[in-house]
């Protein structure tokens, strides 16, 4: 059996720690900042969170760019080169054409390589969600599964994720057109934080809307405790976006209420950060089938 390869993307938001622990790799997007494009590195290789962020508040807008063909090419020639197989999952094909581009790559490459097998899976989630999926993939390929296997797997669990998400104002979701500028304007004004999912579809989409802070942790807590399935098994992820006492805050209440084996708290990278805006917060773990869907 060929050996396999787990690779995500800028959108997974696994640090270096994670991805080394893990043994996966990742295709690089790209942020555009004042015209300059960078590598939308998840190790902050070219800018530092805060200044990403410091970015954002002086009231500018991150543009960013889907993964090139010449980054799929380097990473998936670069394991195929090694005789392994390749299991990419990228993020949801409702927030990017990423996957569809990647399909595109993989069929050139094993149409030369007609032992090659390379799956691209839509994940159907975003930031520490879609990076949740990799790691279980990872502990797939560990126990034995060959890459077939793997994507079953993966595919039959893309809705056992649950992601709240949570932003400190507006301005960024504005900025990037999706909320309203009346919306944001009166919704800041009245402290509004709306609490945002990945649907069963692979939208984010929000689902309630809170008043206060404060009230926006609780209500990510109150909803994971609500669907978490066996927290005695698992590590609750929670990431964000410069407001690291606010993400231990977050976990100290998580604690508090469900009993998670373990917890881990990492940044947002410049893909999905860029988009939410600083202070944003988000809670990830499996648990029951999401079957909402926005279009409901």
């Amino acid at each position: 059996m060929r050996p396999v390869k787990i690779v995500s993307d800028s959108c997974s938001d696994l640090d270096k720690h994670l991805r080394e622990k893990y043994d996966i790799d990742y295709l690089r997007m790209k942020t555009i900042m004042d015209g300059k494009e960078q590598w939308a590195s998840l190790d902050f290789e070219y800018y530092s969170p805060k200044e990403l962020y410091d970015y954002i508040r002086a009231g500018n807008r991150v543009y960013t760019d889907q993964v090139p063909t010449a980054e799929f090419e380097r990473v998936f020639g670069k394991y195929a080169q090694q005789g392994m197989d390749i299991v990419y999952i990228g993020v949801s094909d409702k927030q990017s054409g990423t996957v569809g581009a990647a399909q595109i790559v993989a069929k050139e490459m094993m149409d030369k390589d007609p032992d090659l097998t390379i799956h691209c899976i839509n994940s159907l989630n975003a930031c520490m969600g879609e990076g949740l999926l990799a790691i279980r993939a990872a502990g797939y390929r560990d126990a034995g599964m060959n890459a077939d296997e793997i994507c079953e797997k993966i595919m039959s669990e893309r809705n056992n994720i649950l992601e709240y998400t949570t932003v400190h104002n507006l301005d960024t979701l504005r900025r990037t057109g999706r909320v309203k500028a009346s919306a944001a304007f009166f919704g800041n004004m009245l402290g509004i934080k709306p609490i945002n999912i990945a649907d069963a579809a692979g939208y984010q989409t929000p689902i309630k809307k809170v008043k206060g802070r404060y009230n926006s942790l609780c209500e990510l807590v109150n909803l994971m405790k609500e669907n978490v399935i066996a927290p005695e098994e698992q590590c609750i992820y929670i990431v964000h976006s410069d407001c690291l006492d606010e993400a231990e805050q977050l976990r100290n209440m998580v604690m508090k209420e469900i009993p998670f084996k373990e917890s881990y708290i990492s940044n947002l990278g410049p893909i999905i950060g860029g988009a939410m805006g600083p202070g944003s917060l988000a809670l990830l773990a499996y648990g029951k089938e999401v079957t909402y869907k926005v279009a409901d």
